[in-house]
């Protein structure tokens, strides 16, 4: 496990060049590091040592002629069965790492190995006799990769702010992502906050050779809903491909432990993995906080639970330090959570499980039960009811009872659903607050994904779009620059390429029967787990987000912020007070007045844009003393 950066093309004192972007990421690998420097590429790697913690399994590594340089991020769960058919090819193994299967797979396979891996990973080989990069992302976007192509260079790397210390990346901000942004707390495409900035997206692999670069998808899933099985037998098939994922995401040389919320996902993994030790964070406010309901499960099970109490103040405190690591903006209040959480797991081990990514394989989210209820309004004709929630909007009051109902229902699907998270601002709203106004964005990202699963069942189509948006840019984003930050590795059995390929199947029935989600996965996990934990209602990560913004101390801060040079570049500021000063002066609870969720959005843009584009260099004050 590791952070890699490296670039393709000339530039002066390129082995410093290197060696300046590869102390931008030290935090994801402060083991040791390694450069492979040439006249046409440069790569370098930090690593957190995890299998094979002998120097042998350094990076960059090499084939047997060296004519091939590797620097990975990741694990490769089936390296052991992918050596053994490279040994009997001829292959010559100089370490017992997953990072070696990777250079001998691609001398072998080529550009096919991508589709034999079974893991998390992002990789860049350079091939030096071709001068040809070949780089590539998982199929879930569990590893982070980004590229830049500017000035004649190719820059590459496991997060953005390596690309700030080469003297050819032209730092500028894009505005245009902001309007998407607004809406869904994140950038949900290949686009990134810095112009010229992108992500590979998951599934998807690059080559770059003679200063041109060329990106394709190799992996797509593809829910066929196709199994004729009863109900029994899938959850029998569930229990034993979970049994094995996790067996497969425990392979380490070193200790691996288990986040712990009082969700079924975690609490099921955790007794699956039989893990020595738990942790757990929460809130000292009661219904803000899991503690006491994690704790309560560890000991049933007979394990150590580490909890810790986030105070108000460090939660504050730390988000400017946040928003260095995660690189761009997500405002999802749980990225905060999880960064204390990394924090307190890494004070004992290097390596936890994660619960990440069942929701979108087995249908757990909530909001998916919603096509399947109120099935007689829907009855109603589509113009009828488009009519009925124009009305709402736009004649009755914020916070009326049924107004939402009567606004979600007179859209289509596609037209009104976009990702598991809320749609914070409306395009109308963000183009109302926005000084530059907004560009109609959502159907642009979503149509393309709505258009893939067509004739597919609602459910699945909203699995669908959640794998590709909310899935990526939001729930493996955090997991991933969080659990790095604090040199951790999270591994997240859930999303593993056999258990997918189970859940592809699973019938409607077998994920949702509303008011139930994850249908047969909680029958699974319930013959572990006691029920009240498996039958558990999906809460994700309750913060008191709503209630600290009512806290004059808080209220201040973010009222401050609101006041900004930096806010009055992009935003109506006047806008933005009233509705800060209307949510602290409104009651609690009440949808009229509780504008949290949109303060928090901006407010957290805010603290982003002030720590990469208002005060220079970004740099972590701990760098500063290396």
């Amino acid at each position: 496990m590791c952070g890699f950066a490296g670039f393709v093309g000339s530039v002066e004192d390129r082995e410093q060049v290197l060696e300046n972007m590869m102390n931008t990421i030290i935090h994801r690998g402060p083991d040791s590091e390694g450069k492979y420097v040439d006249e046409d590429a440069a790569l370098g790697f930090r690593r957190l040592s995890i299998i094979d913690l002998s120097s042998v399994g350094d990076q960059p590594l090499y084939n047997e002629d060296r004519s091939m340089v590797l620097v990975f991020n990741g694990e490769i769960y089936n390296y052991q069965e992918l050596r053994k058919e490279l040994v009997e090819a001829g292959h010559v193994f100089v370490s017992n790492t997953d990072s070696e299967t990777l250079i001998h797979g691609y001398e072998q396979w080529g550009e096919k190995l991508v589709e034999r891996l079974r893991g998390m990973y992002a990789f860049a080989i350079w091939d030096t006799k071709k001068k040809k990069l070949f780089a590539a992302r998982d199929i879930f976007g569990i590893k982070p990769l980004y590229y830049a192509q500017m000035n004649g260079t190719l820059m590459f790397a496991s997060e953005i702010k390596a690309f700030m210390e080469h003297p050819r990346f032209d730092k500028v901000f894009n505005e245009d992502a902001l309007g998407n942004y607004l809406s869904f707390q994140f950038v949900p495409t290949n686009e990134t906050f810095f112009k010229g900035v992108f992500c590979v997206q998951p599934g998807h692999y690059f080559v770059y050779e003679n200063e041109n670069l060329e990106i394709t998808r190799y992996f797509e899933p593809n829910f066929t809903g196709d199994c004729k099985k009863p109900f029994e037998e899938v959850v029998d098939d569930i229990e034993a491909v979970m049994k094995e994922s996790v067996e497969m995401h425990k392979i380490s040389d070193v200790e691996v432990a288990s986040y712990l919320s009082s969700g079924v996902d975690s609490s099921y993994l955790t007794y699956l993995g039989q893990v020595d030790r738990t942790f757990t964070v929460g809130f000292d406010e009661g219904k803000y906080s899991e503690i006491q309901d994690a704790k309560e499960f560890a000991a049933s099970i007979n394990m150590k639970n580490d909890a810790k109490v986030i105070t108000p103040d460090e939660y504050w405190d730390r988000l400017s330090d946040i928003q260095y690591y995660m690189d761009e903006p997500v405002a999802d209040p749980a990225a905060i959570a999880l960064y204390f959480l990394s924090e307190e797991a890494s004070k004992k081990v290097k390596v936890v499980l994660s619960g990440e990514g069942s929701d979108e394989l087995f249908g757990g989210y909530n909001i998916y039960c919603e096509p399947l209820e109120h099935t007689s309004f829907n009855k109603i004709p589509m113009g009828i009811r488009r009519i009925l929630g124009k009305f709402a909007e736009y004649c009755l009051p914020r916070g009326m009872k049924g107004r939402g109902f009567l606004m979600r229902h007179g859209k289509t699907l596609e037209e009104r659903y976009f990702a598991n998270a809320t749609n914070i601002f409306t395009e109308r709203e963000a183009n109302k607050i926005l000084k530059k106004g907004c560009e109609p964005g959502i159907q642009k990202v979503t149509r393309p994904l709505y258009d893939r699963v067509k004739g597919k069942d609602p459910v699945t189509k909203m699995q669908y779009v959640d794998l590709h948006l909310w899935l990526v840019h939001d729930i493996l984003m955090k997991g991933d620059k969080m659990g790095m930050a604090n040199s951790l590795e999270v591994r997240v059995p859930f999303l593993d390429k056999k258990v997918l390929e189970l859940a592809e199947t699973l019938p409607l029935e077998y994920k949702v029967q509303a008011p139930r989600t994850k249908v047969a996965l909680r029958a699974a996990a319930d013959r572990n787990i006691r029920s009240k934990t498996a039958e558990k209602k999906k809460l994700g990560f309750p913060i008191p987000i709503r209630v600290w913004l009512k806290e004059d101390k808080y209220y201040q801060r973010v009222r401050e912020m609101f006041q900004s040079e930096a806010a009055k570049k992009f935003f109506r500021t006047d806008i933005l007070v009233k509705m800060l000063d209307d949510h602290k002066n409104g009651k609690n609870h009440n949808e009229k007045t509780d504008y949290s969720r949109k303060i928090w959005t901006v407010y957290i843009f805010l603290v982003w844009y002030d720590r990469f584009f208002e005060h220079g260099k970004p740099m972590h004050p701990a760098m500063n003393a290396r």
